[in-house]
């Protein structure tokens, strides 16, 4: 049976052989995620364990998917896979409490500085907002690039699992309405970036592309592409925030 023949009988009878056959057809998925997620994770966890994680996550996006559903198995996949491997990085709880409270403390002053010159500060503006030196607000940016690098695919799938998920109920014209707003104002937003933090979003996720690569292609460091990714993703959670749509 081809894989289109394998979904159809799973969806049928939930026949674990069957179920075994799609976990080995799709575990290529699992590499790629485990693979690109190690080049940053990788001092703080083994590879074998994000291969763990992922193949949980893997076996939830079988579990879950909806083959009636308009969206492709290996998108679905890949944001569980994605997501599944970043809440168990996240119970690992490696990162210091004290760089929480840095970069909420960032987070914060970016509200702070975006409000009021109503477009993104730059790292002198908020180094002079928070009295520390430049050199400290590039820093902490690049320290909190590997817990603050949740994807822009996770924050949608988070608000509009309804989409995708086999709760039929879910699907109601709101939440069909606050999916379509909450994929125009992350559009909008990557769009309103300043240019090189849009050029990194772009290449990371849609090209996905390494730091590395990114770096090469703008002639820039790796730290200073991670400074600049984790600038913009705190900057579009800002505008989530502001919107309402996501919680604090």
């Amino acid at each position: 049976m081809n894989k289109d023949e394998l979904w159809i009988k799973y969806s049928k009878t939930k026949d674990q052989k069957i179920k075994q056959l799609l976990i080995e057809e799709h575990l290529y998925l699992v590499k790629i995620m485990a693979g690109r997620m190690y080049n940053y994770y990788g001092s703080k966890v083994e590879y074998d364990d994000l291969i763990g994680f992922g193949v949980m996550g893997l076996i939830d996006s079988i579990d879950r998917y909806d083959i009636t559903k308009n969206i492709k198995f290996e998108t679905y996949a890949q944001i569980r896979i994605r997501g599944t491997i970043i809440d168990n990085i996240r119970k690992l709880d490696w990162i210091p409490r004290s760089l929480r409270k840095k970069s909420k403390e960032i987070q914060n002053s970016m509200m702070n500085l975006e409000n009021k010159l109503g477009r993104t500060p730059s790292n002198t503006e908020l180094a002079n907002f928070l009295d520390i030196p430049v050199e400290d607000v590039e820093s902490i940016l690049a320290d909190i690039s590997t817990f603050n690098m949740t994807s822009l695919e996770e924050i949608l799938i988070n608000k509009g699992e309804h989409n995708i998920n086999n709760d039929k109920r879910e699907n109601t014209p709101e939440n069909i309405y606050e999916e379509k707003e909450l994929k125009e104002i992350l559009a909008n937003t990557i769009d309103g970036l300043p240019k090189k933090e849009k050029t990194v979003i772009s290449l990371y996720y849609y090209e996905e592309l390494t730091y590395k690569e990114i770096g090469h292609i703008l002639e820039l460091s790796e730290s200073r592409i991670s400074q600049i990714h984790s600038k913009a993703i705190l900057e579009i959670k800002n505008k989530l925030l502001r919107e309402g749509l996501i919680e604090s």
